[in-house]
């Protein structure tokens, strides 16, 4: 038989109390780490419908602190964003549209992060177009309107941060009805009904880009979309006010389905 003596016998019995302790710790940190990462997939489901939200609520408020009359229907986003034409109000269209562009930005990265957690070797091309989408517009909401070389340049940011945002939208849509599993009960190919859902998404634009096209080629004379068109009796569906506002609608309800339904959790194809 082996030496045994005191000192022995109090390292085994202290080896025999170390380990319950040690693997209830490991638990108690497993836990905790779960419940964080499951907080932070709920928050990021959450945080785009509020920036949303925020968008909606500073553009309400900045088109009432506008110092004329604000039809929405014939007056565009520029008007209530830009300071020397609402002074009093554009802080709330630029605070609404910095907080919508921040939250957006928050929503990808997370949407990112759960990609690389399986797919590394594609590309997520259409999170980087919708994340890119969300950079142009909290740019258009942070930058002055008269420091850039070219005088359009901040209205080209919007148009590319409308752009982006609907092109990242519609790859999304498609990804998620694609591999849910609600879309393989439908009759029919899923594809089908996630490409109508995402050219859905698109109509906005594309119907407020034909109306452009056609009234700067049959009605050159007419100045640009304003209250002088409802004076005149000018159609509603012609008006780029009228689809540039119905395009931030479609993409409010997009947002608040989208970010719902991908959580980043990794629940998207691997060439998204």
């Amino acid at each position: 038989m082996g030496n045994v003596g005191p000192g022995a016998d109090s390292r085994s019995l202290g080896s025999i109390f170390q380990k319950p302790v040690t693997s209830d710790l490991n638990l108690c940190r497993l836990l905790r780490m779960r419940r964080m990462r499951a907080f932070v997939q709920r928050a990021s489901g959450t945080v785009a419908p509020l920036g949303t939200l925020a968008f909606w609520i500073g553009m309400g408020l900045a088109a009432r602190s506008y110092p004329s009359e604000y039809d929405w229907r014939y007056m565009t986003m520029s008007s209530l964003v830009y300071a020397e034409r609402n002074p009093s109000g554009f802080l709330w269209a630029r605070g609404g549209l910095f907080l919508c562009g921040l939250a957006g930005l928050y929503w990808t990265a997370e949407l990112l992060r759960g990609w690389r957690r399986l797919y590394i070797a594609q590309r997520p091309i259409g999170i980087w177009i919708l994340g890119l989408g969300y950079l142009c517009m909290t740019c258009c909401a942070v930058l002055p309107e008269g420091r850039f070389i070219t005088p359009r340049a901040h209205d080209l940011l919007a148009l590319a941060a409308f752009v982006g945002i609907s092109v990242g939208l519609a790859v999304l849509t498609i990804k998620v009805i694609a591999r849910s599993p609600y879309g393989r009960k439908l009759r029919g190919s899923p594809r089908l009904y996630a490409g109508m859902l995402a050219g859905f998404a698109l109509s906005p634009i594309v119907l407020g880009a034909v109306a452009q096209a056609y009234v700067s080629h049959e009605l050159p004379a007419l100045p640009w979309v304003s209250l002088v068109w409802r004076k005149r009796g000018v159609p509603v569906y012609l008006s780029f006010a009228f689809w540039e506002w119905v395009t931030c609608a479609v993409f409010s309800l997009y947002v608040a389905v989208l970010s719902r339904a991908s959580p980043p959790s990794g629940r998207y194809s691997s060439d998204f």
